[in-house]
C-alpha cells in the first residue's frame, strides 16, 4: 500500500485557508493514536525545558506537532525540517499566515546529513525512522544537534507488527517503509552508540490501539488506495467508527503494554 499519494491528496485538500489547515490538525490529533502518545510525552517534558527552548521537529510533515509546540509556550523557537519540499513550502505559508514566522521556521533537509551542533533542547521525531535506511547517521546527527541536558522524543513502529507485518517474511503494510519496525534492544543500542543516555522505551499500540488503528486508519487507507471515490463515503464510515476508536485510544494511552506495535522513546544527553 502506498501511503504518500494519499498523504499528498489530503494535504492539498486542507492546504487552502488557515481554517482548513487547523481543521486538519484537529482531525489528526483525534484520529492518530500516535498523536495521543506524543501529546502525553510533550506534556511530561515541558517542565524540564527552558522558557526560551530551541526545538527541532525532525520530519515535520504536515506541521501538526510544530503547531502544538507553538501553542505550548510562546517563547519557544521551533524549526521543522522535512525532505519533502512541497510540505515545507505549504507549512511555511500557513505558519506565516498564522503570524508565527518570527519563532517558527521550516527547512528542506535530509536527516542523514542535517545537524546543528548543540543547538536544540528538544528534538521530536514522529514516525520518521521507519522511512530512512541509514538510521545510524540520523541518530548521530540527533546526538550532535542536542544540547547538553536536552531530550529526544521519538515514535516509531516496533518489530511486533508495527508495519502490519506479523512474520519474518511479511511485507510492510506501508510501501514506503524501509524496515518493519525496531526491537527495544536494537534501538537502545543504536541510541547509546549515538551518545544518548537515560533511554526510556515503552510500547504503544497495544491490543486496544491496534484495533483502533485498523478501524480508523488501515481500512480507510486501503479503500482510498483502491479509489478516491471512497473519500465521499468515509465521513459516514467515521460516524460509526470514530466513537469506538476514541474509546480504544483512551485505553491504549492509559494502559501499560507488555507488547505493542509502536514504540515511544525518550532519551537524554
Amino acid at each position: 500500500m502506498r501511503y504518500e499519494p494519499i498523504k499528498r491528496s489530503v494535504g492539498r485538500f486542507f492546504s487552502g485557508s488557515p481554517f482548513m489547515r487547523k481543521s486538519l490538525y484537529f482531525l489528526l490529533d483525534i484520529l492518530l493514536l500516535r498523536a495521543w502518545h506524543i501529546r502525553k510525552a510533550l506534556r511530561e517534558a515541558k517542565d524540564s525545558l527552558p522558557d526560551d527552548a530551541q526545538i527541532l521537529d525532525a520530519g515535520s510533515g504536515f506541521g501538526q506537532y510544530v503547531w502544538r509546540l507553538s501553542r505550548m509556550n510562546r517563547n519557544w523557537k521551533i524549526k521543522g525540517v522535512d525532505i519533502d519540499r512541497e510540505m515545507i513550502e505549504d507549512c511555511s505559508y500557513f505558519f506565516g499566515k498564522a503570524g508565527l514566522s518570527e519563532r517558527v521556521s521550516f527547512r528542506e533537509a535530509d536527516l542523514t546529513t542535517f545537524h546543528d551542533p548543540g543547538k536544540y533542547d528538544l528534538i521530536l521525531s514522529v514516525d520518521v525512522m521507519e522511512h530512512i535506511e541509514d538510521d545510524e547517521s540520523v541518530f548521530r546527527n540527533f546526538g550532535q544537534s542536542l544540547a547538553g541536558g536536552g531530550t529526544l522524543i521519538m515514535s516509531t513502529p516496533s518489530d511486533m507488527g508495527g508495519s502490519g507485518v506479523h512474520g519474518h517474511d511479511g511485507e510492510s503494510f506501508i510501501g514506503e517503509h524501509v524496515r518493519n519496525g525496531y526491537g527495544m534492544d536494537e534501538i537502545r543500542e543504536k541510541l547509546t552508540a549515538a551518545g544518548f543516555s537515560n533511554i526510556g522505551i515503552k510500547y504503544s499500540y497495544g491490543v486496544p490501539g491496534n484495533i483502533s488503528w485498523h478501524i480508523s486508519m488501515k481500512y480507510p487507507i486501503r479503500l482510498l488506495n483502491k479509489s478516491m471515490f471512497f473519500a465521499f463515503i468515509l465521513p459516514f464510515y467515521y460516524l460509526i467508527a470514530f466513537p469506538a476508536a476514541l474509546i480504544l485510544n483512551c485505553l491504549d494511552l492509559r494502559l501499560s503494554h507488555k507488547k505493542g506495535s509502536g514504540l515511544i522513546i525518550k532519551a537524554g544527553k
